[in-house]
C-alpha cells in the first residue's frame, strides 16, 4: 500500500484523471498540472504517512 502512495506523488500527465480535471473545470494544461501536481503530492504523501505509522 505504501508503494501504490507513494506512486501518485506528481503523477504525469498520462494520467486519465489528469485530462478529466482539465476538461471538467475548464483549465489550461499549465493550471491543471500546478493544481494536480499539488493535490497528487499532498494525497501521495498524507496516504505514505498514515500507513507508515500504523506498519
Amino acid at each position: 500500500m505504501l508503494s501504490t502512495c507513494s506512486s501518485m506523488v506528481l503523477s504525469l500527465v498520462s494520467d486519465s484523471g489528469f485530462w478529466l480535471a482539465n476538461q471538467y473545470l475548464g483549465l489550461t494544461e499549465k493550471q491543471t498540472l500546478q493544481t494536480w501536481a499539488v493535490m497528487e503530492t499532498i494525497t501521495g504523501t498524507t496516504g505514505a504517512v498514515v500507513i507508515s505509522l500504523f506498519l
